[in-house]
C-alpha cells in the first residue's frame, strides 16, 4: 500500500473518533483498525484485544485478508506520530465479522457513508465544509461557536500550507510547531490542555470554548503573518516565529484575564454526559 500523496483526518462515529488516511493513488480511505476495534469493543484496551484478536486468527488460519492489514503513521494520544494498523473500508468489513457487537450494522452504514463521501469531496470540496458545519450542529454547538470554528479552520489551514510549502515536514514537526504555539498563547501544551478537559483521542479544537478557539485563531494567524513577512524558510526558523506569533496572543489573553478575573483555559467539553448505572435493589 502506496502512503504517497496522502491526507489525513479523524471521522466521528457516535461521538468516537476514528483516525483514517485518503490514499490518493489508490483513491481509497484506510481507517485505524484500533479506533474501529476500540468501538465495536467498548474495550478500555483495544490495543490489546485487537493484537489477541489478530493472533487468534492467525493461529485459526481464518481471515487472513484482516490480519495482514498494512501500516501507517497516524497521530497517537501522546501528539506524536507512531505506526499504527490500518485497513480499508473492505478488509473493515471482514473485521467486523470476527467481533460480535451490537454496533456492527450501524457502523457498517457509517463506513459505507464516509467512505463514499471523500469520493464527492474530492468533485465538489465545498461539501466537506457543509458536512462539518452539520456534524456540529448535530452535536449542538450554537451558530456563532461553527462560525468561529470554521474561522479556526480556514486559518489553521492556511498556516499548514505555509510550512509545506517552506520546509517543514508534515506530521512531526507539524506537530511541534503547533505545540509551541499552543504554549506561548495558553500556557499549556496541548497534552495539558486536553488533561484539563479530559480529553483522550477527541480533537481539542472540538472541545475549545469561543475564546480558546478565538485565542487559537490568533495565535496562528499572527505566526502565519511573521512568517511571510520573515520568509521563514526551514523548521528552525519557523520555530522562532511560532514563538512571536504564540506570544502575541499569550499577551493579548492575559490582558483580558487581568480584565474579566478569571481564565480563558476552561476544563468544559462537549462529551456526552455518562449515565450512572442504575443500582440493582
Amino acid at each position: 500500500m502506496s502512503n504517497i500523496n496522502v491526507k489525513k483526518s479523524i471521522a466521528i462515529f457516535d461521538n468516537e473518533p476514528v483516525r483514517r488516511v485518503w490514499l490518493d493513488k489508490e483513491e481509497k480511505w484506510v481507517f485505524s483498525v484500533v479506533d474501529v476495534v476500540k468501538i465495536l469493543t467498548e474495550s478500555r484496551d483495544a490495543r490489546t484485544y485487537w493484537k489477541v484478536l489478530k493472533h487468534r486468527l492467525i493461529a485459526e488460519g481464518s481471515n487472513q485478508t484482516v490480519t495482514n492489514c498494512n501500516q501507517l503513521k497516524l497521530v497517537a494520544s501522546d501528539g506524536k506520530m507512531r505506526l499504527a494498523d490500518v485497513a480499508d473500508v473492505e478488509t473493515v468489513f471482514r473485521l467486523i465479522q470476527s467481533i460480535p457487537s451490537p454496533k456492527a450494522e450501524p457502523f457498517k452504514l457509517w463506513l459505507a457513508r464516509v467512505g463514499y463521501e471523500r469520493m464527492q469531496e474530492t468533485v465538489d470540496p465545498e461539501l466537506a465544509i457543509s458536512r462539518g458545519r452539520k456534524h456540529w450542529q448535530m452535536m449542538g454547538r450554537s451558530q456563532k461557536w461553527i462560525e468561529q470554528r470554521m474561522t479556526n479552520v480556514e486559518t489553521r489551514n492556511k498556516l499548514t500550507d505555509y510550512w509545506s510549502d517552506h520546509g517543514i515536514d508534515k506530521g512531526e514537526e507539524f506537530a511541534r510547531l503547533t505545540n509551541i504555539i499552543h504554549q506561548e498563547w495558553s500556557g499549556l501544551s496541548v497534552k495539558s490542555h486536553k488533561k484539563i478537559k479530559k480529553l483522550t483521542h477527541h480533537n481539542l479544537r472540538d472541545h475549545m470554548s469561543e475564546a480558546e478557539m478565538l485565542f487559537t485563531s490568533l495565535a496562528e494567524l499572527s505566526t502565519g503573518e511573521i512568517s511571510e513577512k520573515e520568509k521563514a524558510e526551514g523548521y528552525n526558523k519557523n520555530e522562532i516565529v511560532a514563538k512571536k506569533g504564540g506570544k502575541i496572543s499569550g499577551d493579548a489573553r492575559k490582558a483580558l484575564e487581568s480584565q474579566i478575573g478569571k481564565k480563558v483555559v476552561s476544563p468544559e467539553n462537549y462529551l456526552p454526559i455518562k449515565k450512572e448505572p442504575k443500582k440493582i435493589k
